[in-house]
């Protein structure tokens, strides 16, 4: 049987996520009673609802979080969302997708940007994270699930905008190809070009010309630049509560 990866781009596939395993990103940022929980990761979205109640009770009994946060964290959990896409057209097309990271993880700053074969179903976020963190000589533990999740999330994000493309496909009475339908980007002008640098298990390349553009950038930050930013972010976050607040 032929993987999504080697069927045709012309035909619409149904709705998943463009990797290997059907992980859906989820960011959690839930206040409550001045209490405040921010987290994010993978969800497998065929897992019983009972293991999202699950997840939250535990959450909270570890982190000792009041009992309002539990049908918050049930709640943000969104996988009707996801749910609501499945079985539904997408079409991917000749699509190479510029992907952009730029993540701090405690001393770790890290910025980077590459392309990512969209029909490459074998390819793997994690397994990229762990390659670049171990070239890099990234040693935080938090760093890889930090890329991996950020790449997840972008694709989540372009899959679901793929949905939407298959339906203006469907309506359209004008009999074009599905590739002509896409909206242009700066990647869809070269991606016939790109697509020969790609092997069957590869997602990812950098084109040796713009190396000097396309090449991870790794700063590590010092105890004082970190308290720096988070008091910078503590400030943007008041201030933006209170510019709501003059605004109601």
């Amino acid at each position: 049987m032929k993987s999504p990866a080697s069927a045709s781009w012309k035909a619409p596939l149904k709705f998943r996520m463009p990797t290997a395993e059907n992980l859906i990103p989820i960011r959690l940022d839930i206040e409550v009673d001045g209490q405040s929980y921010k987290d994010a990761f993978t969800w497998n979205p065929y897992d019983p609802d009972s293991e999202v109640v699950m997840f939250a009770k535990r959450t909270v009994k570890d982190l000792k979080l009041s009992p309002g946060f539990l049908p918050q964290i049930v709640q943000s959990i969104q996988l009707a969302t996801f749910r609501s896409y499945e079985g539904q057209d997408m079409y991917v097309g000749d699509k190479i997708i510029p992907i952009k990271l730029d993540l701090q993880v405690n001393h770790t700053v890290i910025r980077d940007r590459f392309l990512w074969d969209l029909n490459n179903f074998d390819s793997d976020p994690e397994e990229f994270a762990r390659t670049l963190c171990k070239d890099l000589g990234i040693e935080d533990p938090e760093v890889e699930p930090a890329i991996a999740f950020a790449i997840r999330e972008q694709l989540y994000e372009i899959a679901i905008q793929n949905v939407t493309t298959a339906r203006e496909n469907r309506i359209s009475k004008k009999g074009r190809r599905a590739a002509e339908h896409f909206t242009p980007s700066k990647a869809s002008g070269a991606a016939l070009d790109l697509m020969k640098l790609f092997s069957f298990g590869s997602s990812v390349v950098r084109k040796r010309k713009e190396w000097d553009y396309y090449k991870p950038v790794l700063d590590l930050l010092s105890n004082e630049d970190v308290h720096a930013l988070e008091a910078k972010e503590e400030r943007s976050g008041w201030e933006g509560k209170l510019v709501l607040r003059e605004s109601i």
